[in-house]
């Protein structure tokens, strides 16, 4: 097991950063560091000895964090911005279908487990509706009401 990010390297966090309950003087769940920051690596160790943990410097927002390897990019990488990330829960602009099978219509909830940042036609997302995953562009989607959108 080797790092990919060297000590002193610019590195971008690709998901928000939340206060897990392990950063203090902040409460839980408080956003700590919003994705698409740009850090710096100052330590690199390891978590229950099968994951990479980076120490991560953001000095605009003046916060140090732990940061999992899956959790970082290179800064020098494309960065494709995206309304949307895991976890949050959104609903279809239009009905959704398989094979002429509707599995979402405008309303219904839905979960998003995956971004897509790099395809063709811009970001899309793997989204659970209904126990179905579907795979839905970013244009096709909105916040389910009543959840805030952060900025």
């Amino acid at each position: 097991m080797r790092p990919r990010f060297e000590y002193g390297e610019a590195v971008r966090v690709i998901r928000n950063v939340r206060n897990d309950g392990t950063y203090p003087g902040e409460p839980t769940g408080r956003l700590l560091v919003r994705r698409g920051s740009v850090g710096y690596v100052r330590d690199v160790g390891t978590f229950l000895q099968d994951q990479i943990v980076y120490s991560v410097d953001f000095i605009d927002s003046q916060c140090m964090v732990g940061c999992r390897e899956p959790e970082l990019q290179l800064a020098s990488d494309p960065w494709v911005p995206t309304r949307f990330e895991f976890r949050d829960k959104v609903t279809p602009r239009m009905p959704l279908a398989i094979q002429g099978e509707v599995i979402a219509r405008p309303g219904d909830s839905g979960e998003v487990e995956k971004v897509l940042r790099e395809q063709e036609n811009g970001p899309a997302y793997h989204v659970r509706f209904s126990g179905r995953t579907l795979q839905v562009p970013e244009c096709a989607l909105d916040l389910l009401q009543g959840e805030p959108e952060e900025a």
